[in-house]
């Protein structure tokens, strides 16, 4: 080979970038994955093992042209970072509720107001989870919608919402966890000195979709509050799927890990085993997921850091959650709008819903289970649309044949 060509190919594999949508960007530019940081910051990272969760995506995973098929999982680079990010990057205060029905509760909740006449998304979340889990989500909404307001309630036994009675034995039957969302919408409403509630998009993602659902048909919404009530979005759930994979759940639980060392290896495991594909959002909603729990009996590779939430012990209210809930989707009142990781997670009933226009509905093959986090973006921009395709204020009627006539017009 020539002086030049040597030359020529050295230069050539030196401007060979590896491509690679993960936090060593972010950090290039400085991010710490903020509530406005760029659409690099919040992309889903690519890895090719499977998914440990028995409620994951089982849609088809499509993957883009450049991408290697049958290369290894490439793991955690060098310098990425796996600290927690705290909740004050993304939303302006947390709430801390105590309720007046039901004694020895005090409901946490993250909220960012909303300016003006804007919307209030309230987010429900699901088993396990917490009000963190939409975190990174409301960032993207604020960045489409400004004058958006997020209402993001840890449900009781998740999260920092407190009770009196055994943390491993909550009531989370369907009717509780429905009143409960209410009451905290209202608490939230006298809390901030509102004189009416803003226009209100209910979110519920899994269990938190059978939550919005049962609350949006039970009219338990006091007048006039009820009108506020604009509409509502169901996230990966669906009755038929979700009562198949209870029988796998505790499959999934005794297979899972028990705790972890650390947060670190707590964010990094929902990451590996694609639970969560968007590291910014592991970072941001796991440490919730987990509490310390002594100082580990002085063994350095004890595993001090479990899981908050015993979903083993909510079993007996399981199938109480998703029976139903495909019927009550399609009756309640106000726009309804479903986001799927899968179109084989659609039942029957709405299959025929969807066919006679009843809903909207959004398929993110891409996504795993936990489709707000995976793409926070694209999830919000269906969210911002769905609530501007329902957005009352913006209706222009046509002024009244009389008051036409009134005006000296011709009709």
């Amino acid at each position: 080979m020539s002086d030049l060509q040597k030359k020529w190919a050295k230069a050539k594999f030196n401007a060979m970038e590896f491509n690679e949508l993960d936090e060593d960007r972010e950090n290039a530019d400085g991010s710490s994955g903020g509530g406005g940081g760029g659409g690099g910051s919040f992309m889903p990272d690519d890895d090719d093992s499977s998914s440990a969760s028995s409620m994951s995506s089982t849609g088809t995973v499509i993957p883009s042209p450049a991408r290697a098929l049958f290369a290894r999982p490439r793991g955690f680079p060098g310098g990425r970072s796996l600290d927690p990010i705290p909740w004050t990057t993304y939303f302006e205060r947390e709430l801390f509720l105590p309720s007046p029905t039901s004694p020895g509760t005090t409901h946490h909740a993250y909220l960012t107001s909303p300016v003006s006449a804007g919307p209030l998304f309230v987010m429900h979340h699901g088993a396990g989870s917490s009000g963190l889990s939409f975190a990174v989500l409301s960032a993207e909404i604020r960045k489409r919608l400004p004058t958006a307001g997020i209402l993001a309630p840890d449900a009781r036994g998740h999260g920092s919402t407190t009770t009196t009675t055994s943390d491993k034995s909550p009531d989370l039957s369907l009717p509780t966890l429905s009143a409960d969302l209410l009451s905290i919408i209202l608490l939230t409403q006298k809390e901030m000195g509102w004189p009416t509630l803003p226009p209100i998009i209910l979110v519920g993602h899994s269990l938190g979709g059978a939550v919005v659902v049962d609350l949006a048909c039970s009219n338990t919404l006091p007048q006039p509050q009820s009108q506020s009530l604009l509409g509502y979005a169901v996230l990966d759930v669906v009755e038929g799927s979700a009562m198949d994979a209870l029988q796998s759940m505790q499959t999934y639980l005794s297979t899972r890990p028990k705790g972890f060392v650390s947060l670190r290896e707590g964010i990094e495991w929902h990451v590996r085993s694609r639970t969560l594909r968007n590291s910014v959002s592991a970072r941001t909603s796991v440490p919730a997921l987990l509490v310390e729990e002594g100082t580990g009996g002085g063994d350095k590779g004890a595993r001090k850091w479990r899981w908050r939430t015993d979903l083993g012990a909510t079993q007996p209210f399981w199938e109480g959650w998703f029976v139903g809930l495909s019927g009550k989707f399609l009756r309640g009142k106000g726009g309804k709008m479903l986001l799927l990781a899968g179109t084989d997670r659609l039942d029957t009933e709405l299959t025929i819903g969807q066919m006679q226009g009843k809903y909207a509905l959004q398929v993110f093959p891409e996504a795993g289970h936990f489709i707000h986090e995976d793409l926070p973006e694209k999830t919000a921009i269906a969210l911002v649309d769905f609530y501007r395709r329902n957005d009352r204020s913006a209706l222009v009627l046509p002024p009244k044949v009389s008051e036409l006539l009134a005006q000296g017009k011709r009709v």
